[in-house]
């Protein structure tokens, strides 16, 4: 298996909802929402791509960064890269039905493990999306972490309680999916969460709580007081507002405002281990990865997954070593050189 023939088998499953372009950048798919591209002009999944290119690195090799440690412990598990499967749903309207939902988590969650690290599943209004997530994830001995869209209390509680039975390390719940049209073509209700309702959802769990979707400093602020675990600097992948900044422009700011408070992931425009390395630069802890694992998993099933995960692996410890980090502890701000004007 290689990278070309793991495209071009994707390429032929995917029926047109994803061209694999060349480079994966939001152009061709712009308003393709259902589907895989960003939402409106597509100008937020384009911003993600543009504010990581945004930086260059600090080439460095005199030095003793001869084999980098790629390896972290998050949630209590023990992995060897930083790189984790973003949550993703939707296998018939957003990918073209090639694959049963069931068995497209299932590929995630296998290869995730088999690479070393965690997938996460999605929500949607199709209660076999969620489902299968926690069947994916129980098959794996709870290797995996489900996340839940913003909808009523309660309804959010009853997924925790599943989400707890199926052995899972933590869970989440995605508040930027408040305005998602796939949801609203099931009628299903979702919305914002204020303070109260996003401190009750915390406390509804022993398990660590995860909210995803931040993207201003007010609102990392304020789930790191509601409790929260963790946070993922994300825009949805650019599927919910048009407009927006790319994760790599608010990330530093937010990691100034709560890095050490709680766990920070980041997600957008993820394509190579360099982009890995940048996240980590900017303040991520991890990093998660979605669009290309979609041409993993069609292009090869579970081996897929491992494969994509696996290369972005080497290509994170490659720019490790050129930039003089033995480990994820060393990556700071001194590996990255914005453009004038830009901040780290």
């Amino acid at each position: 298996m290689n990278w070309k023939e793991l495209r071009e088998a994707a390429r032929e499953k995917l029926k047109g909802y994803c061209r694999v372009c060349p480079s994966c950048d939001g152009r061709a798919c712009a308003g393709e929402v259902p589907g895989m591209g960003g939402t409106g002009t597509g100008a937020s999944f384009k911003a993600n791509i543009e504010a990581l290119a945004r930086y260059r690195l600090n080439l460095r090799t005199l030095h003793g960064a001869k084999n980098p440690d790629t390896s972290l412990t998050l949630f209590g598990k023990e992995l060897s890269t930083p790189i984790l499967a973003a949550p993703m749903t939707g296998v018939t309207y957003n990918m073209g039905g090639a694959l049963t939902e069931r068995e497209f988590i299932g590929m995630i969650m296998a290869g995730a493990r088999q690479a070393g690290t965690l997938g996460m599943s999605g929500d949607s209004g199709d209660p076999v999306c969620y489902t299968s997530g926690l069947e994916a994830i129980a098959a794996e001995g709870g290797h995996g972490i489900p996340v839940i869209k913003p909808r009523e209390q309660q309804a959010v509680i009853e997924r925790i309680r599943r989400a707890e039975e199926a052995g899972a390390p933590a869970v989440g719940v995605d508040v930027d999916g408040a305005g998602l049209v796939t949801m609203a073509l099931f009628g299903q209700p979702v919305g914002p969460k204020t303070a109260d309702e996003l401190k009750e959802l915390v406390s509804a769990t022993r398990l660590p709580f995860i909210v995803k979707g931040i993207m201003t400093v007010d609102e990392a602020e304020l789930a790191a007081g509601a409790g929260a675990a963790a946070i993922v600097v994300s825009n949805h992948g650019g599927r919910i507002l048009d407009h927006t900044p790319g994760a790599a422009e608010v990330l530093p700011a937010i990691a100034r405002a709560v890095k050490g408070r709680v766990t920070i992931l980041a997600d957008g425009g993820v394509r190579s281990g360099a982009d890995v390395l940048k996240l980590l630069a900017l303040g991520a802890d991890a990093v998660l990865v979605g669009r290309p694992l979609v041409i993993g998993a069609f292009g090869g099933g579970a081996e897929g997954v491992k494969f994509v995960l696996e290369k972005l692996t080497g290509e994170l410890k490659q720019a490790m070593i050129l930039t003089g980090c033995a480990s994820l502890s060393d990556i700071d701000e001194r590996v990255l050189r914005p453009y004038p004007g830009m901040e780290c």
